[in-house]
């Protein structure tokens, strides 16, 4: 039971909620929770914005990094800096992001159609970590699109490697967040990779999601992405789901009011008053998905300004609503799909080894 990585969402904020709430409400913590993406040359190169980035709790066990890379040699000296200064306890590497700005330029989802490529930068991070018990994992999507599909490659490539596990996106970057994800597709890989655990992630909104995707597929566990954007307790439904046990009982208004100021609290620790509690307004919608809270209180929240402040205004919503039947189900961006923007004459050669040009460059900081 694996956050996945989230823009913006999971920092050690979320992480520390998340597990708070799956403690609170099982009695254990069995999630691993994942940071925000972080480049593998801006953490070498100690970036401000990215050093803080990878803030974990003191509590916080597994410490888990993902790090989006394209190189080869800057993927060795993250991961090699993150073994000598103890900065994590897991590294995850991205091949998965979609987003334009990113593939344009080679990242993300289509370095694994790079096959020589995408193998040297893992095994760049596993030679990094030899001798270690700081494991390497690979996640990625199915492929740029539908005639350009990479998941059977990368998880063997990544296997082969030494990847500790891989996990698979069942979207193509052309499909973003929109659509169904393909199942079936996690199936294969998992049929195809057989020497690590398989991961599965896509369209996991509720605990019964979870069960049918590994009784589905055969997967070895599930990631969740935006199914817990404003609900940070999903976790502990999962775990509760996954371990055979009574499901809690899902917050009413109140509850998830004080979440939401247990949230915005963490928030301000983190990145101070103002920071933090411009992070919140992001997730009020999130939170109040389904519940009786008027645009005008919506509104305020939209600019919050202080802990105190936000809850001032959630003491104006009735604390004793129910949890809405239509707070479930698919949250977060969606969109529509669309051409993968890639690099001119990036589909010609997938042996190429080739890094791309300032890709890595383009998002130092994080």
């Amino acid at each position: 039971m694996v956050l996945a990585p989230m823009a913006g969402v999971t920092n050690v904020a979320f992480r520390t909620l998340c597990r708070e709430l799956e403690l609170a409400r099982t009695g254990t913590v069995s999630g691993l929770y994942v940071c925000e993406m972080v480049t593998a040359r801006a953490l070498v190169e100690r970036h401000p914005v990215t050093m803080h980035m990878t803030t974990f709790g003191p509590d916080e066990n597994p410490r888990s990094m993902q790090l989006y890379t394209v190189d080869p040699k800057w993927t060795y000296e993250a991961a090699k800096m993150i073994v000598e200064e103890n900065l994590a306890d897991h590294i995850d590497m991205n091949f998965g992001c979609p987003v334009p700005k990113v593939t344009r330029k080679g990242g993300g989802s289509a370095i694994p159609y790079k096959r020589t490529l995408f193998r040297k930068i893992v095994a760049a991070a596993v030679r990094a970590t030899e001798g270690t018990d700081i494991p390497v994992t690979v996640k990625f999507r199915i492929g740029i699109d539908d005639e350009h599909r990479t998941h059977l490659d990368a998880g063997r490539i990544a296997a082969e490697e030494g990847a500790a596990a891989v996990a698979l996106h069942a979207r193509t970057a052309s499909q973003r967040y929109s659509g169904q994800a393909d199942w079936d597709e996690i199936a294969r890989l998992k049929e195809h990779v057989t020497s690590v655990p398989v991961l599965g992630n896509g369209d996991i909104f509720e605990p019964a999601d979870a069960v049918a995707m590994m009784r589905q597929t055969g997967c070895d566990g599930v990631v969740v992405g935006r199914g817990c954007l404003g609900r940070p307790w999903l976790f502990a439904e999962l775990a509760a789901e996954l371990n055979g046990l009574a499901a809690p009982e899902p917050p009413n208004l109140g509850e998830v009011a004080e979440i939401m100021v247990r949230h915005c609290e963490l928030l301000v620790e983190h990145h101070g008053e103002d920071k933090g509690c411009r992070e919140i307004r992001k997730h009020v919608a999130w939170y109040l998905r389904g519940f009786p809270a008027g645009s005008e209180v919506r509104r305020r929240m939209a600019l919050v300004k202080s802990v105190d402040e936000l809850r001032e205004l959630l003491a104006e919503l009735p604390a004793d609503a129910p949890f809405p039947r239509d707070g479930h189900g698919p949250r977060g961006r969606q969109g529509s799909p669309a051409k993968v923007a890639l690099p001119e004459g990036w589909l010609d050669d997938p042996y190429e080894d080739v890094v791309p040009a300032g890709a890595e460059v383009m998002h130092s900081g994080g």
